[in-house]
Protein backbone atom coordinates (compact mmCIF):
# COMPACT_ATOMS: atom_id res chain seq x y z
CA UNK A 1 0.00 0.00 0.00
CA UNK A 2 1.16 3.55 -0.75
CA UNK A 3 0.88 6.00 2.16
CA UNK A 4 0.92 9.80 1.91
CA UNK A 5 2.43 11.17 5.14
CA UNK A 6 1.48 14.84 5.68
CA UNK A 7 3.56 16.92 8.09
CA UNK A 8 2.36 20.52 7.77
CA UNK A 9 3.68 21.79 11.12
CA UNK A 10 6.24 24.51 10.24
CA UNK A 11 8.14 23.77 13.45
CA UNK A 12 8.95 20.16 12.56
CA UNK A 13 11.44 19.05 9.94
CA UNK A 14 11.16 15.44 8.86
CA UNK A 15 14.93 15.10 9.29
CA UNK A 16 15.27 17.45 12.26
CA UNK A 17 16.42 16.72 15.81
CA UNK A 18 13.18 17.24 17.74
CA UNK A 19 11.34 14.38 19.35
CA UNK A 20 8.55 14.99 16.85
CA UNK A 21 11.00 14.33 14.01
CA UNK A 22 12.08 11.09 15.67
CA UNK A 23 8.43 10.08 16.09
CA UNK A 24 7.69 10.73 12.42
CA UNK A 25 10.77 8.83 11.24
CA UNK A 26 10.01 5.81 13.41
CA UNK A 27 6.39 5.52 12.29
CA UNK A 28 7.58 5.74 8.70
CA UNK A 29 10.21 3.04 9.36
CA UNK A 30 7.55 0.83 10.89
CA UNK A 31 5.19 1.28 7.94
CA UNK A 32 8.00 0.51 5.49
CA UNK A 33 9.09 -2.54 7.49
CA UNK A 34 5.56 -3.89 7.03
CA UNK A 35 5.89 -3.59 3.26
CA UNK A 36 4.23 -0.22 2.65
CA UNK A 37 5.58 2.64 0.54
CA UNK A 38 5.62 6.06 2.20
CA UNK A 39 5.90 9.51 0.62
CA UNK A 40 6.30 12.55 2.85
CA UNK A 41 4.85 16.03 2.28
CA UNK A 42 6.46 18.46 4.74
CA UNK A 43 7.26 22.15 5.22
CA UNK A 44 10.99 21.52 5.65
CA UNK A 45 13.55 18.74 5.73
CA UNK A 46 15.78 19.81 8.62
CA UNK A 47 15.52 22.07 11.62
CA UNK A 48 15.62 25.14 9.38
CA UNK A 49 14.21 25.49 5.89
CA UNK A 50 16.83 25.88 3.18
CA UNK A 51 19.75 24.97 5.45
CA UNK A 52 21.02 21.48 4.55
CA UNK A 53 23.40 21.60 7.50
CA UNK A 54 20.41 21.24 9.83
CA UNK A 55 19.27 18.02 8.14
CA UNK A 56 20.14 14.70 9.75
CA UNK A 57 19.13 12.01 7.29
CA UNK A 58 19.50 8.45 8.59
CA UNK A 59 21.10 6.00 6.19
CA UNK A 60 17.99 3.82 5.99
CA UNK A 61 15.78 6.80 5.08
CA UNK A 62 17.94 8.36 2.38
CA UNK A 63 15.64 6.90 -0.26
CA UNK A 64 12.49 8.30 1.40
CA UNK A 65 10.59 10.52 -1.09
CA UNK A 66 10.05 13.96 0.49
CA UNK A 67 8.17 16.85 -1.15
CA UNK A 68 8.79 20.18 0.57
CA UNK A 69 6.19 22.95 0.56
CA UNK A 70 7.85 25.68 2.60
CA UNK A 71 6.37 28.05 5.13
CA UNK A 72 9.17 30.56 4.80
CA UNK A 73 9.41 34.34 4.89
CA UNK A 74 6.17 34.83 6.82
CA UNK A 75 6.53 37.67 9.34
CA UNK A 76 4.44 37.47 12.49
CA UNK A 77 1.92 34.98 13.80
CA UNK A 78 -0.92 35.91 11.45
CA UNK A 79 1.17 35.59 8.28
CA UNK A 80 2.67 32.33 9.50
CA UNK A 81 -0.74 30.86 10.18
CA UNK A 82 -2.03 31.80 6.73
CA UNK A 83 1.13 30.40 5.12
CA UNK A 84 0.67 27.11 6.97
CA UNK A 85 -2.91 26.81 5.70
CA UNK A 86 -1.77 27.50 2.13
CA UNK A 87 1.07 24.99 2.41
CA UNK A 88 -1.28 22.25 3.62
CA UNK A 89 -3.61 22.85 0.68
CA UNK A 90 -0.68 22.69 -1.72
CA UNK A 91 0.44 19.40 -0.15
CA UNK A 92 -2.99 17.95 -0.85
CA UNK A 93 -2.78 19.11 -4.47
CA UNK A 94 0.63 17.51 -4.95
CA UNK A 95 -0.36 14.26 -3.25
CA UNK A 96 -3.54 14.05 -5.34
CA UNK A 97 -1.34 13.56 -8.39
CA UNK A 98 -0.25 10.23 -6.96
CA UNK A 99 -2.21 7.14 -6.04
CA UNK A 100 -2.33 6.56 -2.29
CA UNK A 101 -4.26 3.95 -0.39
CA UNK A 102 -3.95 5.77 2.95
CA UNK A 103 -3.51 9.37 4.08
CA UNK A 104 -1.64 9.73 7.37
CA UNK A 105 -1.37 13.21 8.85
CA UNK A 106 0.33 14.46 12.00
CA UNK A 107 -2.20 16.95 13.37
CA UNK A 108 -1.00 20.52 12.84
CA UNK A 109 -2.76 23.79 13.51
CA UNK A 110 -4.32 25.35 10.39
CA UNK A 111 -3.72 22.28 8.24
CA UNK A 112 -6.60 20.73 6.33
CA UNK A 113 -4.32 18.94 3.88
CA UNK A 114 -5.19 15.43 5.01
CA UNK A 115 -8.92 16.10 4.91
CA UNK A 116 -8.68 17.68 1.46
CA UNK A 117 -6.63 14.79 0.07
CA UNK A 118 -8.97 12.19 1.54
CA UNK A 119 -11.97 14.03 0.10
CA UNK A 120 -10.37 14.15 -3.35
CA UNK A 121 -9.18 10.56 -3.53
CA UNK A 122 -11.48 8.62 -1.21
CA UNK A 123 -8.45 7.20 0.63
CA UNK A 124 -9.00 6.68 4.37
CA UNK A 125 -7.51 9.31 6.67
CA UNK A 126 -5.62 8.66 9.89
CA UNK A 127 -4.85 11.73 11.98
CA UNK A 128 -2.15 11.37 14.61
CA UNK A 129 -2.93 13.70 17.54
CA UNK A 130 0.01 14.30 19.85
CA UNK A 131 -1.35 17.15 21.96
CA UNK A 132 -4.37 19.45 22.34
CA UNK A 133 -2.64 22.00 20.14
CA UNK A 134 -5.36 24.65 20.37
CA UNK A 135 -4.98 24.93 24.14
CA UNK A 136 -1.22 24.42 24.08
CA UNK A 137 -0.62 27.12 21.47
CA UNK A 138 -2.78 29.63 23.33
CA UNK A 139 -0.99 28.94 26.62
CA UNK A 140 2.64 28.81 25.51
CA UNK A 141 2.84 30.67 22.21
CA UNK A 142 0.84 33.20 20.21
CA UNK A 143 -2.32 32.16 18.42
CA UNK A 144 -3.61 34.94 16.17
CA UNK A 145 -6.57 33.35 14.39
CA UNK A 146 -8.11 31.14 17.08
CA UNK A 147 -11.34 30.70 15.14
CA UNK A 148 -9.48 29.63 11.99
CA UNK A 149 -7.44 27.15 14.01
CA UNK A 150 -10.61 25.68 15.50
CA UNK A 151 -12.31 25.43 12.10
CA UNK A 152 -9.31 23.64 10.57
CA UNK A 153 -9.13 21.26 13.54
CA UNK A 154 -12.83 20.43 13.35
CA UNK A 155 -12.62 19.80 9.62
CA UNK A 156 -9.61 17.53 10.03
CA UNK A 157 -11.00 15.54 12.95
CA UNK A 158 -14.44 15.07 11.45
CA UNK A 159 -12.93 13.93 8.14
CA UNK A 160 -10.75 11.32 9.83
CA UNK A 161 -11.52 7.63 9.75
CA UNK A 162 -9.19 7.13 12.72
CA UNK A 163 -7.90 9.59 15.31
CA UNK A 164 -4.74 8.06 16.75
CA UNK A 165 -4.13 9.88 20.05
CA UNK A 166 -0.97 9.76 22.10
CA UNK A 167 -2.72 9.50 25.48
CA UNK A 168 -6.11 9.05 27.09
CA UNK A 169 -6.51 12.77 27.94
CA UNK A 170 -5.70 13.71 24.34
CA UNK A 171 -8.24 11.14 23.14
CA UNK A 172 -10.89 12.72 25.38
CA UNK A 173 -10.11 16.16 23.99
CA UNK A 174 -10.24 14.87 20.40
CA UNK A 175 -13.59 13.21 21.11
CA UNK A 176 -15.04 16.56 22.15
CA UNK A 177 -13.75 18.27 18.99
CA UNK A 178 -15.15 15.50 16.78
CA UNK A 179 -18.50 15.37 18.57
CA UNK A 180 -21.36 14.48 16.26
CA UNK A 181 -19.20 12.47 13.87
CA UNK A 182 -17.96 8.94 14.09
CA UNK A 183 -14.17 8.61 13.72
CA UNK A 184 -12.62 5.65 15.50
CA UNK A 185 -10.55 6.99 18.38
CA UNK A 186 -7.63 4.94 19.64
CA UNK A 187 -4.81 5.60 22.09
CA UNK A 188 -1.42 4.91 20.50
CA UNK A 189 1.30 5.86 22.94
CA UNK A 190 4.82 6.65 21.87
CA UNK A 191 7.22 3.79 21.29
CA UNK A 192 10.86 3.04 20.64
CA UNK A 193 13.10 1.34 18.11
CA UNK A 194 14.75 -1.04 20.56
CA UNK A 195 17.37 -2.20 18.07
CA UNK A 196 18.82 1.33 17.88
CA UNK A 197 19.69 1.27 21.57
CA UNK A 198 22.45 -1.05 22.70
CA UNK A 199 24.77 -0.71 25.69
CA UNK A 200 28.31 0.29 24.78
CA UNK A 201 31.49 0.40 26.87
CA UNK A 202 31.51 3.57 28.95
CA UNK A 203 34.30 6.13 28.62
CA UNK A 204 33.64 7.77 31.99
CA UNK A 205 35.37 6.53 35.16
CA UNK A 206 33.57 3.51 36.68
CA UNK A 207 33.24 5.37 39.97
CA UNK A 208 31.39 8.31 38.43
CA UNK A 209 27.63 7.90 38.19
CA UNK A 210 26.11 9.70 35.19
CA UNK A 211 22.50 10.82 34.98
CA UNK A 212 21.02 12.40 31.89
CA UNK A 213 18.11 14.36 30.53
CA UNK A 214 17.02 14.09 26.89
CA UNK A 215 14.66 16.60 25.36
CA UNK A 216 13.95 20.15 24.28
CA UNK A 217 14.83 22.69 26.95
CA UNK A 218 11.45 24.25 27.63
CA UNK A 219 9.79 25.12 30.96
CA UNK A 220 7.24 22.30 30.92
CA UNK A 221 10.00 19.67 30.96
CA UNK A 222 11.17 20.67 34.46
CA UNK A 223 14.90 20.34 33.77
CA UNK A 224 15.65 22.90 36.48
CA UNK A 225 14.42 20.43 39.11
CA UNK A 226 17.18 18.02 38.12
CA UNK A 227 19.82 20.71 38.63
CA UNK A 228 18.28 21.75 41.96
CA UNK A 229 18.19 18.12 43.11
CA UNK A 230 21.88 17.56 42.33
CA UNK A 231 22.91 20.77 44.07
CA UNK A 232 20.86 20.02 47.19
CA UNK A 233 22.22 16.56 48.03
CA UNK A 234 25.70 15.69 49.33
CA UNK A 235 25.12 12.14 48.05
CA UNK A 236 25.10 13.53 44.49
CA UNK A 237 28.20 15.70 44.81
CA UNK A 238 30.31 13.39 42.66
CA UNK A 239 27.86 12.55 39.90
CA UNK A 240 27.94 13.78 36.31
CA UNK A 241 24.87 15.32 34.68
CA UNK A 242 24.43 15.36 30.89
CA UNK A 243 21.78 17.49 29.18
CA UNK A 244 21.06 16.29 25.67
CA UNK A 245 18.98 18.84 23.80
CA UNK A 246 18.59 22.53 23.09
CA UNK A 247 15.86 25.12 23.37
CA UNK A 248 14.84 28.52 24.69
CA UNK A 249 15.62 27.61 28.31
CA UNK A 250 19.24 26.62 27.72
CA UNK A 251 20.90 29.90 28.74
CA UNK A 252 18.72 30.06 31.84
CA UNK A 253 19.63 26.51 32.82
CA UNK A 254 23.34 27.10 32.23
CA UNK A 255 23.12 30.16 34.46
CA UNK A 256 21.25 28.17 37.11
CA UNK A 257 23.95 25.48 37.15
CA UNK A 258 26.52 28.21 37.76
CA UNK A 259 24.55 29.85 40.56
CA UNK A 260 24.00 26.47 42.23
CA UNK A 261 27.73 25.78 42.13
CA UNK A 262 27.47 22.64 39.99
CA UNK A 263 28.60 23.98 36.61
CA UNK A 264 31.60 21.63 36.66
CA UNK A 265 29.27 18.63 37.05
CA UNK A 266 26.86 19.51 34.22
CA UNK A 267 27.52 19.10 30.50
CA UNK A 268 25.19 20.74 27.98
CA UNK A 269 25.60 18.87 24.70
CA UNK A 270 23.02 20.84 22.74
CA UNK A 271 20.86 19.29 20.04
CA UNK A 272 22.07 15.91 18.81
CA UNK A 273 21.06 14.05 15.65
CA UNK A 274 18.68 11.17 16.48
CA UNK A 275 21.17 8.63 15.15
CA UNK A 276 23.70 9.74 17.80
CA UNK A 277 21.31 9.64 20.76
CA UNK A 278 21.80 5.90 21.51
CA UNK A 279 25.57 6.34 21.89
CA UNK A 280 25.06 9.10 24.44
CA UNK A 281 22.48 7.15 26.43
CA UNK A 282 24.74 4.10 26.47
CA UNK A 283 27.13 6.06 28.69
CA UNK A 284 24.51 7.05 31.26
CA UNK A 285 23.56 5.22 34.45
CA UNK A 286 20.04 6.67 34.75
CA UNK A 287 17.60 8.70 32.67
CA UNK A 288 15.57 11.50 34.25
CA UNK A 289 12.19 12.99 33.31
CA UNK A 290 11.60 15.63 36.03
CA UNK A 291 8.26 17.01 34.89
CA UNK A 292 6.64 19.70 37.03
CA UNK A 293 3.42 18.95 38.88
CA UNK A 294 0.37 20.00 36.89
CA UNK A 295 -2.26 22.25 38.43
CA UNK A 296 -4.96 20.23 36.69
CA UNK A 297 -4.96 16.55 35.74
CA UNK A 298 -5.98 17.49 32.18
CA UNK A 299 -2.57 19.13 31.71
CA UNK A 300 -0.89 15.71 31.99
CA UNK A 301 -1.64 14.69 28.42
CA UNK A 302 1.82 13.78 27.23
CA UNK A 303 3.49 10.46 26.37
CA UNK A 304 7.19 11.31 26.70
CA UNK A 305 9.33 9.83 23.97
CA UNK A 306 12.36 10.08 26.25
CA UNK A 307 10.83 7.59 28.70
CA UNK A 308 10.72 4.85 26.07
CA UNK A 309 14.24 5.61 24.84
CA UNK A 310 15.57 5.44 28.41
CA UNK A 311 13.90 2.03 28.79
CA UNK A 312 15.34 0.72 25.53
CA UNK A 313 18.80 1.96 26.50
CA UNK A 314 18.63 -0.18 29.63
CA UNK A 315 18.48 2.78 32.02
CA UNK A 316 16.55 2.94 35.27
CA UNK A 317 14.09 5.79 34.81
CA UNK A 318 13.65 8.43 37.49
CA UNK A 319 10.53 10.35 36.57
CA UNK A 320 7.74 12.47 37.96
CA UNK A 321 4.61 10.47 38.68
CA UNK A 322 2.49 12.61 36.39
CA UNK A 323 0.22 11.88 33.46
CA UNK A 324 0.49 8.36 32.13
CA UNK A 325 4.11 7.85 33.20
CA UNK A 326 3.06 5.58 36.12
CA UNK A 327 1.39 3.29 33.56
CA UNK A 328 4.73 2.86 31.78
CA UNK A 329 7.26 2.90 34.63
CA UNK A 330 6.78 0.35 37.40
CA UNK A 331 8.08 1.92 40.59
CA UNK A 332 10.91 -0.10 42.07
CA UNK A 333 11.12 -2.38 39.02
CA UNK A 334 11.97 -0.35 35.90
CA UNK A 335 12.59 2.93 37.70
CA UNK A 336 11.64 5.24 40.52
CA UNK A 337 8.66 7.61 40.54
CA UNK A 338 8.67 10.88 42.48
CA UNK A 339 6.21 13.76 42.90
CA UNK A 340 6.49 16.48 40.27
CA UNK A 341 8.17 19.79 41.17
CA UNK A 342 9.95 18.15 44.12
CA UNK A 343 13.77 18.44 43.91
CA UNK A 344 14.22 16.84 47.34
CA UNK A 345 12.31 13.69 46.33
CA UNK A 346 14.19 13.59 43.04
CA UNK A 347 17.52 13.87 44.88
CA UNK A 348 16.53 11.05 47.23
CA UNK A 349 15.63 8.76 44.31
CA UNK A 350 18.88 9.50 42.45
CA UNK A 351 20.85 9.01 45.66
CA UNK A 352 19.29 5.58 46.07
CA UNK A 353 20.61 4.53 42.66
CA UNK A 354 24.04 6.07 43.24
CA UNK A 355 24.53 4.18 46.51
CA UNK A 356 23.07 0.89 45.27
CA UNK A 357 24.64 0.12 41.89
CA UNK A 358 23.25 -3.41 41.94
CA UNK A 359 19.71 -2.02 42.20
CA UNK A 360 20.47 0.39 39.37
CA UNK A 361 21.71 -2.39 37.09
CA UNK A 362 18.76 -4.63 37.95
CA UNK A 363 16.29 -1.87 37.12
CA UNK A 364 18.14 -1.13 33.88
CA UNK A 365 17.86 -4.74 32.74
CA UNK A 366 14.16 -4.80 33.59
CA UNK A 367 13.67 -1.52 31.73
CA UNK A 368 15.14 -2.85 28.49
CA UNK A 369 13.09 -6.05 28.74
CA UNK A 370 9.95 -3.94 29.19
CA UNK A 371 10.76 -1.91 26.06
CA UNK A 372 11.36 -5.06 24.03
CA UNK A 373 8.13 -6.72 25.14
CA UNK A 374 5.65 -3.88 24.96
CA UNK A 375 6.81 -0.68 23.28
CA UNK A 376 8.06 -1.27 19.74
CA UNK A 377 7.15 1.16 16.97
CA UNK A 378 6.25 -1.82 14.81
CA UNK A 379 3.47 -2.76 17.21
CA UNK A 380 2.25 0.85 17.31
CA UNK A 381 2.08 1.11 13.51
CA UNK A 382 0.36 -2.27 13.17
CA UNK A 383 -2.29 -1.21 15.67
CA UNK A 384 -3.04 1.95 13.71
CA UNK A 385 -3.34 0.05 10.43
CA UNK A 386 -5.56 -2.51 12.08
CA UNK A 387 -7.84 0.26 13.33
CA UNK A 388 -8.26 1.63 9.84
CA UNK A 389 -8.67 -1.83 8.38
CA UNK A 390 -5.55 -1.55 6.23
CA UNK A 391 -3.08 -3.85 7.93
CA UNK A 392 -2.42 -6.99 9.91
CA UNK A 393 -3.40 -7.43 13.56
CA UNK A 394 -0.95 -5.94 16.03
CA UNK A 395 1.42 -8.54 17.51
CA UNK A 396 0.92 -7.00 20.98
CA UNK A 397 -1.91 -4.77 22.30
CA UNK A 398 -0.27 -1.42 21.54
CA UNK A 399 -3.39 0.72 21.47
CA UNK A 400 -6.47 1.00 23.59
CA UNK A 401 -9.64 1.40 21.53
CA UNK A 402 -11.84 4.12 23.01
CA UNK A 403 -14.57 4.34 20.45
Amino acid sequence: MRIAYILADPGIGIFGTKGASVHAQEMIRAFRAQGHEVTVFATKRGNKYGEPGTEYVPEDLKDLPVFVVPVAGAKGAAARERATARASRRMAELAAEGSYGLVYERYSLFSTGGAALSDRTGAPLVVEVNSPLLAEQSAHRRLHDAQGAMEATVRTFTAADVLSCVSTPVAGWARCIAAGTDPRIIVTRNGVNVERFRRQPTTTPPSQFTVGFLGTLKPWHGTEYLLQAVASSPALAGIRVEILGDGPQRAELEGLAGRLGIADQVVFHGAVAPEHVPAHLSRWDAGVAPYPAAEQQSENYFSPLKIYEYLAAGLPVVASATGEIPEVIEHGVTGLLVPGSDPAALAEALGRLVTDRQLSRRMGAAARAEAQRHHSWGARAAAVLKAVGAGLPAPVPAAEVLG
